[in-house]
């Protein structure tokens, strides 16, 4: 098993930048990996996800443009590089596998974005 935990959340303004971290406690090697996020009231939805290689990506509609997703092997991390950011992705963020599985949630990192 892969343990995931997700880090890089917080408080910013409209039309700024964070990026969120997803650290894998193993190697990520041969693994395709993802971005979600739940905001109040809503379901979780996918956000990016990334092959294995990191050769192919792929965003929901809301974000393309603004977010990019990328992966670090050797440090068994993804990243979320969040720009331009907007009061309605205010969420919190989660990492899973493109098609995810329940016992790989984890606590997720918050995303506060001020108008």
């Amino acid at each position: 098993q892969v343990q995931l935990v997700e880090s890089g959340g917080g408080l910013v303004q409209a039309g700024g930048s964070l990026r969120l971290s997803c650290a894998a406690s193993g190697s990520i090697f041969g693994i395709g990996l993802a971005w979600y996020r739940q905001a109040p009231g809503k379901q979780r939805e996918l956000v990016a996800r990334i092959s294995s290689s990191g050769g192919v990506t792929q965003y929901s509609d809301s974000v393309t443009g603004r977010f990019t997703i990328s992966r670090d092997n050797a440090k068994n991390t993804v990243y979320l590089q969040m720009n331009s950011l907007k009061p309605e992705d205010t969420a919190v963020y989660y990492c899973n596998f493109p098609f995810p599985r329940s016992d790989y949630w984890g606590q997720g990192t918050q995303v506060t974005v001020s108008s």
